[in-house]
């Protein structure tokens, strides 16, 4: 070993000695800082399912490749982080010896030529991934960017160090290329003999290039050791975590969306009937109230901003913004925990759990973190603004597009529960509805005994249950169904198709009530509990002893068919529930039900986001439009997954949007784009939402009196039975 050897050794070894020391510490303080959530034991069953799904997102990157170019950079850079580790290590062993080699792999052709791909691919992508930071970095002129609140010069940190990694690599390699201690050829390795073409016979140069490899290695660990919130760097590691523990692992995307959590309080869902709100936790009121997935989650989070991409709220000029909050969650749950691990924080009944004593030690700044209120406005130093909180229609965009699988949508619920059940702090308008919901069973507040007034003026007697018993099908008709005017026109068109394939099916009528979906996504879990426990009794009682695959139940709103086949299950309601276009599809499909007249003009469909995104049904609504429109389907740019929502989930329908642009003037303006003159869509707040833009549109000239809202339902009747359609309906009608 030569002089220029010992100092190298040294060196590295005093670097890495500190670097290690460090991520030790910093991996500590972020395990102790997400022990700190709440116990969430569902997250530990199914291994061998989360595995496969841990392993299919990663390697597999289901969730970047959805972005094409910028997926498959990301993957190579992943790929070169995680292969050329080795390389790293053999760095070790050349500082010491200019000769050395990995053990065993080293010189072996297939891990040079292996390498050598990897490193040059990697190269590419990192600098893909540099243009794309560097092409969407937030500019006022640009307007938002989805890397607005990025923490930027972090990503433009760890992106130069991969780089420098990868090109100190071919230095590497180029000079013992160039010292003749090289063993690949150059059919193998053509990069690294380039370089070595370029660069002296210097026999030292190995060990001091490989000294610079792992400074720069050892750099980026000190640097994200000393940032225990850096997730850019942290999510490298913390991701196969998160996703391994997401959910639902079976779901082949959107881990959170579908049902709803319940509420929870130790780790089990509250029941209302013994709870007590001094001894229970009603929803979230600190930071330490999330469960440690949801800590987990906070600290995974990458900051790439696909969440905030998608999200309706943000592109809308809102202020909710997915990846600010959880960002917000981060920073507040790392400088609080200090705090709470000295042993403060607040009990259930709002009292200081800390000593005296225990207080006048803690970091000043630690308590002024411990006493912010987790939601409040600037006035009063809130985490989360209520605003934020408010504009949220959980849409599952955010949940949708994460890669690294955060749960945005629950927390946001959780969030909102405490300020419904315990603080009464809600808007001021969703208090009717909740009002409705509560005496008199719908969010409209219409009377109960109106329920069947839709079947009137049909030429057929809709059967009820109860007065025939050999039904194949409920028809769930919905609040929206049975009382908006314009989802009472889907209603009958529905009813009608399904009599005209002789598909025995039969109503509640006035035995049905509301679902409890606004309750619940605005987070009244005690009024969806009341609501959804009458049901599953009625629902059942209306079963008798069928089996679960025979108790078929049919829905023409999404929020009542998430609900009642995802949600009921948890109170003990277990239904076969199909959406309408399902249903519909399969007629057609089975020659039930015959289109003979082709619609004609353009028609585009408006996906769901509580049919589309959060349970997957994307085809059958275009096979029904398919058969129908004589021109077939003009999709808008955005569709399927990636829809964008009609502003009225999450009890928005009941909420005034006084904030930025209306999300559904943004929605009708790109469909009115495809130059379509029929907007199907598939839900009756959709159609409301819709109506109302279109409406709105033709106010101002902006579309033709000709352009028309109408349910997939109605563009099918309109085909099968053109004698008894053949007005054009209105985009919007008073409810």
């Amino acid at each position: 070993m030569g002089s220029v050897q010992i100092v190298t050794t040294v060196l590295a070894a005093a670097v890495t000695a500190v670097a290690v020391w460090l991520a030790v510490r910093a991996v500590r303080q972020m395990v102790a800082v997400i022990r700190l959530g709440q116990p969430d034991p569902d997250r530990f069953g199914d291994k061998g399912v989360r595995t496969r799904t841990m392993l299919t997102e990663t390697v597999g990157h289901t969730r970047m490749l959805k972005w094409s170019v910028v997926g498959a950079a990301h993957w190579f850079v992943m790929v070169a982080f995680i292969a050329l580790s080795s390389l790293v290590l053999e760095a070790y062993f050349e500082v010491v010896d200019p000769k050395a080699e990995l053990p065993i792999v080293g010189g072996w052709l297939p891990y040079g030529l292996v390498t050598e791909l990897i490193g040059i691919f990697g190269f590419v992508g990192i600098l893909v991934l540099i243009g794309i930071r560097l092409a969407n970095r937030p500019n006022r002129a640009k307007g938002r960017s989805r890397f607005t609140g990025s923490t930027m010069w972090q990503g433009y940190f760890v992106e130069a160090v991969v780089l420098a990694v990868l090109v100190v690599g071919f230095f590497i390699r180029g000079f013992k290329v160039a010292t003749d201690h090289f063993e690949y050829p150059v059919w193998a390795t053509p990069v690294s003999h380039a370089v070595g073409a370029l660069l002296p016979n210097w026999p030292d140069a190995v060990s001091v290039t490989a000294l610079l490899k792992i400074a720069i290695s050892m750099t980026w660990l000190i640097v994200i050791a000393l940032n225990v919130t850096m997730g850019v760097a942290w999510h490298r590691f913390l991701a196969f975590f998160n996703i391994f523990f997401k959910r639902e692992p079976a779901k082949p995307a959107g881990s959170g969306l579908g049902a709803l959590r319940p509420m929870m309080s130790q780790g089990k869902p509250l029941d209302f009937e013994e709870a007590d709100p001094e001894k229970d936790q009603f929803g979230v009121a600190h930071v330490e109230q999330f469960t440690w997935k949801g800590l987990l989650d906070f600290s995974t989070c990458t900051e790439c901003g696909r969440c905030q991409s998608q999200c309706p709220a943000w592109n809308t000029g809102k202020p909710l913004s997915p990846k600010l909050m959880i960002l917000s969650l981060r920073d507040h749950a790392y400088a609080k925990a200090p705090y709470l691990l000295a042993g403060g924080g607040k009990d259930l009944t709002g009292e200081e759990k800390a000593t005296a004593a225990q207080l006048a030690h803690m970091d000043v700044l630690a308590l002024a973190e411990g006493d912010r209120p987790l939601i409040g406005g600037a006035d009063v130093g809130g985490v989360i603004d209520p605003d934020v909180l408010w504009s949220c229609t959980t849409c599952g965009a955010c949940v949708e597009q994460c890669p690294v699988d955060i749960e945005h949508v629950d927390h946001i619920v959780d969030m909102r529960r405490y300020q419904v059940l315990i603080e009464s702090s809600f808007p001021s308008e969703a208090g009717v509805m909740l009002r409705n919901l509560e005496n008199k069973g719908n969010p409209w507040g219409a009377p109960q005994n109106t329920r069947e007034d839709w079947t009137k003026g049909l030429d057929f007697e809709v059967p009820r249950v109860g007065e025939v018993d050999d039904f194949e099908y409920l028809f769930w008709v919905g609040c929206a169904g049975a009382f908006e005017d314009r989802a009472k026109k889907t209603t009958r068109a529905v009813a009608t198709l399904l009599n005209e394939a002789g598909v025995k099916f039969a109503i509640l009528g006035e035995g049905e009530t509301c679902s409890g979906d606004p309750a619940r996504r605005i987070g009244n879990e005690f009024v969806f509990q009341m609501l959804a426990q009458q049901n599953v009794e009625t629902l059942n009682e209306a079963f008798g002893d069928r089996e679960p695959a025979k108790r078929k139940i049919v829905a023409t709103c999404p929020h009542c068919f998430n609900t009642l086949g995802n949600e009921y299950g948890q109170l003990g309601g277990h239904f076969e529930v199909v959406h309408h276009t399902q249903l519909l599809a399969h007629l057609v499909a089975t020659g039930k039900l015959t289109p003979v007249q082709p619609v004609d003009g353009a028609v585009t469909y408006h996906d769901p986001c509580y049919l589309g995104r959060h349970n997957r049904v994307f085809t059958p609504p275009r096979e029904v439009l398919g058969s129908a429109a004589a021109e077939g389907l003009t999709e808008m740019p955005r569709n399927s997954e990636r829809s964008f929502c009609c502003g009225a989930g999450g009890a928005r329908m009941w909420m005034e949007e006084r904030i930025g642009k209306r999300i559904n003037v943004e929605r009708v303006e790109e469909a009115l784009s495809t130059g379509a003159q029929t907007i199907a869509v598939g839900c009756p707040f959709c159609y409301t939402m819709l109506g109302d833009g279109v409406t709105g549109k033709k106010s101002t000239g902006e579309a033709g009196d000709n352009v028309e809202v109408v349910d997939v339902a109605t563009v099918l009747l309109r085909s099968v039975k053109p004698e008894t359609t053949a007005e054009r309906e209105p985009a919007a009608s008073g409810a």
